[in-house]
C-alpha cells in the first residue's frame, strides 16, 4: 500500500536515490546532485503554492519511505499530462499502479480536468501496462512513442 504525499525540502536525499542507476534507463536526464534535488523540490513546492496551479506533484511513499513521484501538468484547460517514476528496487510491486489511479483520482476530483495523457519509453514494456491498469487507452505513437490517453468516467451512465 503507497500513499502520495506533497514533498518536503527533507526528501532531497531521496530524489537522489529516486533520480539514479537504472530508474535512469528510460528517462531522458542524468543522476541529480543534492543541489540538483534541492531545486526539484523547491520548484515543486512553488508550484504548489502557485495561482492558477496548472502543476502537481507527489511524492510515493511506502510507509516512511519515499519510492518515487506522480506529476500531473495542465496542458489545457481541461488536459493534463501525466508522469511517474519509482526507484528501482520498487519496481514490479504495484506501486506505480497504485500512484496512478491516485492521481487520476485528484485529476477527476479536485483539478478539473477532463482528460489526461501520458506516454512511456518504448522499451519500457511494464509502464505500458501501468497506463493499461489504470484504464488508458493506447493511441498509437508519436516519435517511436507508445501514447495512451483517459477520459474522466461519465457517472450518469449505470
Amino acid at each position: 500500500m503507497i500513499t502520495l504525499r506533497e514533498l518536503t525540502m527533507d526528501d532531497a536525499p531521496a530524489l537522489q536515490r529516486i533520480y539514479h542507476g537504472a530508474t535512469l534507463t528510460y528517462i531522458e536526464r542524468r543522476a541529480l546532485t543534492l543541489d540538483e534535488a534541492v531545486d526539484l523540490v523547491a520548484n515543486t513546492l512553488a508550484c504548489a503554492r502557485a495561482e492558477p496551479r496548472d502543476r502537481w506533484a507527489f511524492g510515493i511513499a511506502a510507509e516512511d519511505d519515499l519510492l518515487g513521484m506522480v506529476r500531473l501538468r495542465r496542458r489545457t484547460e481541461r488536459h493534463a499530462t501525466l508522469s511517474y517514476l519509482l526507484r528501482e528496487d520498487s519496481w514490479g510491486r504495484g506501486y506505480a499502479t497504485q500512484a496512478v489511479a491516485g492521481m487520476l483520482r485528484h485529476a477527476f476530483t479536485t483539478t478539473g480536468m477532463t482528460s489526461i495523457g501520458a506516454r512511456h519509453h518504448p522499451d519500457n514494456i511494464a509502464s505500458g501496462r501501468v497506463l493499461q491498469k489504470n484504464k488508458f487507452n493506447y493511441q498509437g505513437t508519436r516519435d517511436g512513442w507508445p501514447l495512451y490517453g483517459i477520459h474522466k468516467p461519465d457517472r450518469s451512465t449505470p
